[in-house]
């Protein structure tokens, strides 16, 4: 669920990049509560979509202001 390409983010408006970024935190804490050695994997993936989705809408806001 987590994975998310950068075509589909692209699509994504700022209100959808958001809520999903609020969906995946809290992924992220679920997944820490019941991380296994397994589950670093999992964890690392999460934390990466987060950032790649905060970027895009760092992005998007800078060439909105311009």
């Amino acid at each position: 669920m987590s994975i998310l390409k950068s075509k589909e983010i692209k699509k994504m408006n700022h209100s959808e990049i958001e809520e999903k970024v609020k969906e995946l935190k809290m992924e992220l804490i679920k997944n820490q509560v019941s991380s296994s050695k397994g589950g670093k994997l999992k964890t690392r993936e999460i934390k990466r979509t987060i950032a790649r989705l905060l970027t895009f809408n760092r992005l998007n806001k800078k060439s909105i202001d311009k």
